[in-house]
Protein backbone atom coordinates (compact mmCIF):
# COMPACT_ATOMS: atom_id res chain seq x y z
CA UNK A 1 0.00 0.00 0.00
CA UNK A 2 0.89 3.77 -0.55
CA UNK A 3 0.45 6.87 1.05
CA UNK A 4 -0.89 9.97 -0.99
CA UNK A 5 -0.77 12.05 2.07
CA UNK A 6 2.61 14.17 0.14
CA UNK A 7 1.65 13.90 -3.29
CA UNK A 8 0.21 17.13 -4.84
CA UNK A 9 -2.76 16.47 -6.97
CA UNK A 10 -1.96 14.78 -10.24
CA UNK A 11 0.82 12.83 -9.70
CA UNK A 12 -0.84 9.56 -7.83
CA UNK A 13 -2.83 9.27 -11.81
CA UNK A 14 -6.04 10.37 -12.55
CA UNK A 15 -9.41 8.67 -13.55
CA UNK A 16 -9.97 8.71 -17.96
CA UNK A 17 -13.95 8.51 -18.96
CA UNK A 18 -13.87 6.51 -22.30
CA UNK A 19 -17.84 7.34 -23.16
CA UNK A 20 -16.71 8.18 -26.41
CA UNK A 21 -15.17 4.92 -26.96
CA UNK A 22 -18.18 3.22 -25.48
CA UNK A 23 -20.40 4.70 -27.82
CA UNK A 24 -18.56 4.43 -30.57
CA UNK A 25 -18.16 0.61 -30.66
CA UNK A 26 -21.61 -0.01 -29.69
CA UNK A 27 -22.64 2.25 -32.89
CA UNK A 28 -24.77 4.81 -30.51
CA UNK A 29 -24.67 8.13 -30.86
CA UNK A 30 -24.62 10.77 -27.62
CA UNK A 31 -28.55 11.81 -28.92
CA UNK A 32 -29.25 8.11 -28.84
CA UNK A 33 -28.16 7.52 -25.41
CA UNK A 34 -29.84 10.82 -24.59
CA UNK A 35 -33.06 9.13 -25.10
CA UNK A 36 -32.25 5.37 -23.82
CA UNK A 37 -31.37 7.36 -20.48
CA UNK A 38 -33.38 10.38 -19.87
CA UNK A 39 -30.00 12.45 -19.23
CA UNK A 40 -30.00 15.61 -20.58
CA UNK A 41 -27.71 15.95 -23.75
CA UNK A 42 -25.27 18.59 -21.82
CA UNK A 43 -24.47 16.09 -18.97
CA UNK A 44 -23.56 13.44 -21.77
CA UNK A 45 -22.16 15.72 -23.94
CA UNK A 46 -19.54 16.35 -20.49
CA UNK A 47 -18.88 12.70 -20.06
CA UNK A 48 -18.57 11.99 -23.97
CA UNK A 49 -15.58 14.74 -24.26
CA UNK A 50 -14.48 14.10 -21.13
CA UNK A 51 -13.72 17.63 -19.79
CA UNK A 52 -14.99 18.98 -16.35
CA UNK A 53 -15.62 16.10 -14.83
CA UNK A 54 -13.95 15.71 -11.25
CA UNK A 55 -16.78 13.95 -9.61
CA UNK A 56 -18.33 11.26 -10.89
CA UNK A 57 -22.14 10.86 -11.04
CA UNK A 58 -22.80 6.84 -9.91
CA UNK A 59 -26.45 7.44 -11.33
CA UNK A 60 -25.53 8.52 -14.66
CA UNK A 61 -23.08 6.08 -14.31
CA UNK A 62 -25.25 2.88 -13.63
CA UNK A 63 -28.13 4.53 -16.54
CA UNK A 64 -25.07 4.09 -18.88
CA UNK A 65 -24.17 0.65 -18.06
CA UNK A 66 -27.78 -0.51 -18.15
CA UNK A 67 -28.40 1.02 -21.31
CA UNK A 68 -25.10 -0.03 -22.90
CA UNK A 69 -24.92 -3.38 -21.34
CA UNK A 70 -21.69 -2.50 -20.19
CA UNK A 71 -19.41 -2.57 -17.46
CA UNK A 72 -17.95 0.44 -15.53
CA UNK A 73 -14.77 -0.87 -16.42
CA UNK A 74 -15.77 0.04 -20.30
CA UNK A 75 -16.36 3.63 -19.06
CA UNK A 76 -13.73 4.58 -16.90
CA UNK A 77 -9.74 4.24 -16.51
CA UNK A 78 -7.28 4.51 -13.67
CA UNK A 79 -4.51 6.20 -15.57
CA UNK A 80 -1.39 5.81 -13.05
CA UNK A 81 1.29 8.53 -13.36
CA UNK A 82 4.59 7.22 -15.27
CA UNK A 83 6.90 8.34 -12.39
CA UNK A 84 6.32 6.65 -9.02
CA UNK A 85 6.87 8.09 -5.68
CA UNK A 86 7.47 5.30 -2.96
Amino acid sequence: MRSIVQYRAGEYGSVKVKLAQALASRGVTRNRLRALTGVKYDVIDRYYKGIHVERADLDFLAKVCYALECDISDLLEYVPTSAKKE
